[in-house]
């Protein structure tokens, strides 16, 4: 079992959502505000460690009018427990789940769940996060419903699971480039076309200058 998962995210009409620098605002407010109130419907939502590293997320609701039970789960993929203890996901706005595994050091672990009260770690995985099984664990908890918002390699290791359930993109008319520049999904991908995931557009519509795709996975 697992929860209902849709990944979201924004990108530039090239497919990149970083520059080759990192620097990732991309939609415009109206987008800002469709991400919050999607945050508001969620039971959880997931990055992994090297977007906490980059972008130090508070990935809490505060676009939009909210009251601090409406923030959903944060949870942080960190095989290594890398975490930086003054990341913002860490703060006491909402609680926050790290994902680690057998290979994170005690003393960061320790440090971790001396932090805060609303912070807990989980090992799922000898060497890399266990996904399935992480999964199954936040559904054994409660969480029916979580929003991947990447970066790109988590990206791909969901869809490559099978994990994911939806696609929603906002694509920003712009163009960056970059053959550094991380794009929607990155990781080792597929060898052929026949390979590719497919997917089904369900459901399409401007916001401001953007245009938002929202699709499901064929399985």
């Amino acid at each position: 079992m697992k929860p209902y998962i849709i990944l979201n995210s924004a990108m530039t009409l090239d497919g990149k959502i970083t520059t080759k620098t990192g620097s990732s605002e991309i939609s415009g407010s109206e987008d800002l505000i469709r991400v919050h109130k999607l945050r508001k419907d969620f039971d959880s939502i997931m990055v992994g460690i090297n977007t906490v590293i980059a972008d130090d997320p508070r990935l809490t609701i505060h676009k939009i009018p909210a009251e601090k039970s409406d923030n959903p789960l944060r949870i942080v993929l960190d095989s290594r427990a890398r975490i930086p203890l003054k990341s913002r996901v860490l703060n006491d706005e909402a609680p926050t789940l790290i994902a680690v595994t057998e290979k994170a050091p005690h003393h960061k672990l320790q440090a971790l769940k001396d932090k805060a009260a609303n912070v807990e770690v989980v090992i799922s995985g000898e060497d890399k996060v266990d996904l399935p099984i992480l999964m199954n664990e936040l559904f054994q908890r409660g969480v029916r419903t979580l929003m991947l918002e990447g970066g790109s390699t988590l990206n791909y290791s969901m869809i490559q699971a099978g994990l994911v359930d939806e696609v929603r993109v906002c694509i920003a008319p712009m163009i960056i480039g970059g053959v550094k520049a991380k794009t929607l999904v990155g990781g080792e991908g597929v060898d052929y076309m026949r390979e590719a995931f497919k997917l089904k557009l369900k459901k399409n519509y401007t916001l401001g200058k953007d245009l938002v795709l929202e699709y499901t996975m064929i399985k």
